[in-house]
């Protein structure tokens, strides 16, 4: 049977259709997103967490669909009134959509939301539990490497193979679109385990890199409030007593501009040039002679605040809207335990040297020979993610034989 189970307006619209009998009260759903029903009461304040709305039409012509908000269930994407529709009644179950779809003749009724583009390109992803089930079939039984096996075990090792997957194999990237507020600080993402990268975006849309403080500042973990002698102070309860940090104080009172000799009241050597916003003004020329390379630029800078959990940034930086890039471990919600197709094959290699290398009295060469076969497997996985088109290395290779001029 064929992979793809959705047609064409399921997967595009996000749309199925059904004309009732008159006998049949349940009508099952085939989307690849399961349906979620809080109510369908438009009054009841689970209402909201619905994916989808239901509507219906006695004659199935444009604009003549109406939103169906009496009483009706979902379980296991079987949709269910309490009596029979009346024969020849027109039902389309429409996921929320971007666009808020087709039938909805108010905004109210429109089906505003992205599910339906939640589940674009899935097709080259594999769910977790159908990997699971999938190396169950075909590694564990009577004749094969594995006799047998629990699938706890499997559930564990192969949540474990995400995880390290996502560190430097899988495309696990997200990115967050924040604005800096006045405080200078961000809570980290939920999901967060490390940051790629981080920058501002300008009026064209362009990303400039924020860069991090490295050895220029730091976010101390301990903030204790001292004596007159130095000692730390305890409260009631006899826990030591924490302020706030002076040197994060210091440092966002601090602007880029004395950081890297922008800010002068000498304008000697000054040019007047095009600045990154298209305006004719004074431009420093020659007064970044000598600087450290980290303080030699003025995106601005950014540190991890690991006491409070934050991400702290430079005084320039204030309002700008940032791009945060970072990496997840793929486990954090249902939505990301997916693997791609690219990579499943190393998935089932290393929960199969996983389980062997595990189990007590199993032969070393068998656990060598599994060892290699996931190494491989997993090299073989990265160069398939990482996505190299020749077109590309060509146009790459051509700028090489450029000279730069100016």
């Amino acid at each position: 049977m064929g992979l793809i189970t959705e047609t064409n307006q399921q997967y595009y619209a996000g749309s199925q259709g059904f004309i009732a009998d008159g006998t049949s009260v349940s009508f099952t759903t085939s989307f690849n997103t399961n349906l979620v029903l809080g109510s369908f009461d438009p009054l009841d304040v689970n209402y909201s967490l619905n994916n989808f709305k239901l509507y219906t039409s006695t004659t199935g012509l444009p604009e003549s669909y109406t939103e169906f908000t009496t009483s009706f269930t979902v379980v296991s994407d079987v949709v269910t009134f309490p009596v029979a529709p009346a024969d020849g009644l027109y039902i389309v179950v429409q996921l929320k959509i971007l666009t808020g779809g087709k039938y909805g003749q108010t905004l109210a009724e429109q089906a505003f939301g992205q599910a339906v583009e939640d589940n674009y390109g899935s097709y080259q992803y594999i769910k977790l539990n159908d990997a699971i089930d999938n190396f169950m079939v075909g590694y564990v039984g009577e004749g094969k490497i594995l006799q047998r096996a629990k699938k706890s075990d499997v559930l564990f090792f192969a949540k474990r193979a995400v995880q390290e997957f996502s560190y430097d194999t899988l495309k696990s990237i997200k990115s967050a679109e924040l604005t800096i507020p006045p405080s200078l600080t961000l809570v980290i993402p939920q999901d967060y385990v490390n940051y790629v990268k981080c920058s501002f975006v300008d009026h064209l849309g362009i990303l400039h890199p924020i860069y991090p403080t490295n050895n220029l500042t730091t976010s101390p973990y301990y903030t204790q409030i001292q004596d007159d002698t130095g000692i730390p102070t305890q409260d009631n309860f006899g826990e030591n007593v924490e302020g706030t940090s002076l040197t994060q104080e210091r440092w966002h009172a601090a602007g880029g501009q004395l950081l890297n000799a922008e800010l002068t009241n000498n304008r000697e050597g000054w040019y007047y040039d095009w600045d990154e916003y298209g305006v004719w003004s004074y431009q420093n020329w020659g007064q970044l002679y000598g600087l450290e390379p980290q303080l030699a630029q003025r995106n601005g800078w950014f540190n991890i605040n690991e006491r409070e959990g934050k991400l702290s940034f430079s005084s320039n930086l204030v309002g700008k809207l940032i791009i945060l890039e970072y990496v997840s471990d793929g486990l954090a919600f249902d939505a990301d335990t997916k693997i791609p197709k690219l990579a499943e094959d190393a998935l089932y290699a290393s929960i199969l040297h996983s389980i062997t290398s595990t189990r007590a009295g199993q032969q070393e060469y068998v656990v060598q020979r599994l060892q290699k076969d996931k190494r491989a497997k997993l090299r073989n996985a990265k160069i398939r993610l990482s996505n190299i088109k020749l077109e590309e290395i060509s146009q790459v290779m051509r700028g090489k034989s450029k000279w730069i001029k100016h």
